[in-house]
């Protein structure tokens, strides 16, 4: 009998991350979560998984963690923040601990798969989807750190074989954002979104974990660096109307203007200076969403490793709706 194959996940109680040591179990991987605490798990904390206690931050944690790994799947990090120095430490200093720590324990790891963002490339032309080999536009930053922290894999890359995925907004059960959307359209509430013309490119979370695992099987895929993303671009309030749809709503919504959506989200971040916390919505997000592009091309990792996004936006949302009706939550 073979031996397993054994993966690293960080990251693995948020939203992609459960998704990803979930289907590593189900396919036969021994699959080592790191955390920062054995409590608050959430959706790993059923799952037939090591786990180990460690912080990307505090390197001396890491070694127990990457010792014996096949594959390295790195998606921890903080998507938002109030100052540049939480970004820094999380996603640049983070990254490069764990680099460092596999390159010293574990010389002999077969991939380390770094999970990026279409932050790292900044936004798109209108009318025009960003390639790869596009230059590097960054405009927040999460973005920044994101690219610095690419750009520390890309130094190791003579050390280790490695491979930069970079999904795009991507839909699924357990992603917040789409939460709150699905909650509030349920109380006939219609956030304002975006332009109304295709803004964005989305890939969902279990196409997403098809690449990741793809990536980490296919030697023709080290050393390159992916967008993910449907094929179709989408305009954001294509989602808010596919939701309202699965959700069988018909009736007149009352419609959240774009100043509203900034008083609150102004609201949100003096909130979050006050109590330490992560802001739950920011005048950078909304920003974002109202006035620029997110479209990429997809078509590198569909030619070199065969990936096709196989969910569209009305069968994903209808299939995170029905999960959420089954296991709680909006």
């Amino acid at each position: 009998m073979a031996d397993k194959k054994k993966a690293l996940v960080t990251g693995a109680n948020g939203f992609i991350g459960s998704h990803l040591a979930e289907e590593l179990v189900l396919r036969g991987w021994e699959v080592s979560c790191l955390v920062r605490r054995p409590h608050g798990l959430g959706w790993i904390e059923t799952l037939n998984v090591r786990l180990v206690m460690g912080d990307c931050r505090d390197k001396p944690t890491l070694g127990p963690a990457v010792e014996g790994a096949d594959c390295v799947f790195h998606l921890a990090g903080v998507i938002s923040a109030l100052k540049w120095e939480e970004y820094y430490q999380a996603n640049v200093v983070g990254t490069r601990n764990l680099l460092e720590a596999c390159f010293e324990r574990n010389p002999g790891l077969k991939k380390f798969i770094y999970v990026s963002s279409i932050s790292a490339a900044g936004p798109s032309e209108k009318g025009r989807a960003l390639t790869e080999d596009d230059p590097n536009r960054p405009i927040s930053d999460y973005g920044r750190s994101k690219l610095a922290a690419e750009e520390a894999v890309h130094e190791f890359g003579k050390k280790l074989p490695f491979v930069i995925i970079r999904p795009p907004n991507i839909i699924g059960p357990r992603q917040r954002e789409l939460r709150e959307a699905i909650r509030l359209i349920k109380r006939r509430i219609k956030p304002a979104v975006g332009t109304g013309e295709p803004q964005t490119s989305l890939c969902y979370v279990r196409d997403v974990v098809e690449a990741l695992i793809l990536a980490a099987e296919r030697p023709e895929a080290d050393g390159r660096t992916y967008f993910l993303a449907d094929p179709k671009p989408y305009a954001w309030s294509d989602i808010t109307d596919a939701i309202q749809e699965a959700l069988g709503i018909r009736r007149p919504l009352l419609k959240v203007p774009y100043q509203a959506q900034w008083l609150a989200a102004v609201a949100s971040e003096a909130a979050a200076r006050l109590t330490g916390r992560k802001p739950r919505l920011t005048r950078t997000s909304i920003l974002a969403a109202r006035k620029y592009y997110w479209i990429y091309d997809g078509s590198r990792i569909r030619r070199e490793l065969g990936f096709e996004p196989r969910t569209g936006l009305k069968d994903a949302l209808r299939e995170t709706i029905d999960w959420y009706k089954e296991h709680g939550g909006i």
